[in-house]
């Protein structure tokens, strides 16, 4: 015999779980130094969201990219983002983890769009201005902005699991009776 259900109350360990993961995703994509952009051909010349190199081998000048407005705009973006992903993962683990606190998922849910806002803000800004300070050849962005993209998307999944779980309460508490999606009897 065979059934496939639902289990809620294990949302109570995961969606946190989900959250711990964009952090860590944010955290490498900041602290990235091989660089978020990396030219096509020779491999000669890479940039972060910090500084900018060119150079071969051994040989690199590496300049801050901190001198631009625009760069020192991604930058807070991306931080501001961090500190209120950090934030709402403290949230959800004494909402969800320690006791069930149903009333603070919405204002988690809240705290998630608003990082995702930033983030989506400082992830278009970063090429359109990086691609207006450079002019030759062609650029690959790299594994660590990919980073950047993927903490984003883990915001956009949990903010809307955040908002939609305080319609089951009793399912996360395990009250309810489960319900079966397939059963082969």
């Amino acid at each position: 015999m065979f059934r496939c259900g639902i289990a809620y109350p294990r949302c109570r360990w995961i969606v946190p779980l989900l959250l711990l993961f964009a952090i860590i995703f944010d955290i490498i994509a900041i602290a990235a130094t091989s660089g978020w952009v990396e030219d096509e051909n020779a491999k000669s010349h890479y940039a972060s969201m910090w500084q900018q190199c060119r150079g071969r081998n051994d040989n690199w000048d590496c300049k801050s990219l901190m001198e631009f407005s625009w760069a020192q705009a991604v930058a807070a973006l991306m931080i501001i983002a961090l500190i209120i992903l950090i934030i709402a993962f403290i949230i959800s683990c004494v909402a969800l983890c320690c006791t069930l606190n149903i009333t603070l998922l919405p204002l988690i849910g809240a705290l998630l769009i608003i990082v995702v806002v930033l983030q989506v803000i400082a992830l278009i800004i970063y090429p359109c201005k990086f691609n207006e300070l450079i002019f030759e050849g062609h650029y690959y962005y790299t594994w660590a902005y990919g980073f950047g993209w993927g903490a984003t998307i883990l915001c956009i999944g949990c903010a809307i699991l955040f908002c939609c779980l305080p319609r089951y309460e009793d399912e996360l508490s395990g009250l309810a009776k489960t319900k079966y999606i397939y059963s082969s009897a």
